[in-house]
């Protein structure tokens, strides 16, 4: 089976700082994929280089290659709006939009143009999109008779959701969750782990967590990054049960980290 998204030579500085250094893994396409490890130790800054959203940060460097369905996301002429729509992203704390329930889904199909075609003119083919996807961000039947209403008024939790449906609308390949419960109470973060694995059929995702708990419950497969560098990778029943590195040992038994 092909990776879905192939990471070769990847380093990354912050000024001075080498933040990864020589990370070489492969991401297999479905499921959820998990990227473990302490504080400092590379997960996030790895999660948000393939969707280059690294990029906006001063004083970066990056070398090496994301290849994403065989084609270099850093190579010379690609598109970066078109890498962040097929590369979604769900951050730690929501942010909806100052705008509607309704107008935070459509919001990213309206900007990138996924709509025009669908549309014709008549919008109703953008309502069946903005119920899908908050049915499948588990938010539909919670919010489906005030969708005009301000995306503020909801809770946090529901904010989340909202976001996820808003990533979840432009139908992306991939979509990168950087500790997508971090914010919220067992409840709300519960539902988000339940859409996770519903949607782990359609799309790869790539989830960065703390919380090896949470890694137990959603992974498939299991990144382990430590001071920067892969210490290992592989399926999780084998990385959580049968850890070749004695570093990922130390790290699950909760010696280290």
């Amino acid at each position: 089976m092909e990776p879905k998204i192939l990471i070769r030579d990847l380093n990354v500085w912050y000024g001075d700082e080498h933040a990864l250094e020589n990370i070489n893994v492969e991401i297999p396409p479905g499921g959820i994929t998990a990227i473990i490890g302490p504080s400092g130790c590379g997960k996030t800054t790895l999660l948000r280089s393939i969707n280059r959203l690294l990029e906006e940060t001063d004083g970066i460097k990056i070398t090496g290659q994301i290849i994403l369905d065989g084609i270099d996301v850093y190579a010379r002429g690609v598109d970066v709006t078109d890498v962040r729509t097929r590369v979604g992203l769900l951050a730690p704390k929501p942010f909806p939009l100052p705008m509607s329930i309704y107008d935070n889904v459509a919001y990213g199909r309206r900007i990138h143009g996924l709509q025009q075609v669908l549309d014709k003119g008549n919008g109703r083919n953008l309502d069946k999109i903005v119920e899908r996807y908050l049915r499948a961000a588990g938010l539909w039947e919670e919010v489906q008779g005030r969708l005009e209403a301000p995306a503020s008024r909801l809770s946090t939790g529901q904010q989340q959701r909202l976001c996820l449906a808003r990533a979840l609308a432009v139908e992306p390949e991939v979509l990168l969750c950087d500790e997508p419960t971090s914010a919220l109470d067992p409840i709300s973060a519960q539902r988000i782990e339940e859409q996770l694995r519903s949607l782990k059929e359609e799309t790869t995702i790539v989830v960065v967590t703390h919380m090896l708990r949470q890694a137990h419950r959603l992974a498939d497969y299991v990144i382990f990054l430590w001071m920067g560098t892969l210490v290992e990778a592989g399926p999780a029943e084998q990385v959580f049960d049968h850890p070749k590195d004695e570093r990922t040992r130390a790290y699950l038994s909760g010696m280290i980290g």
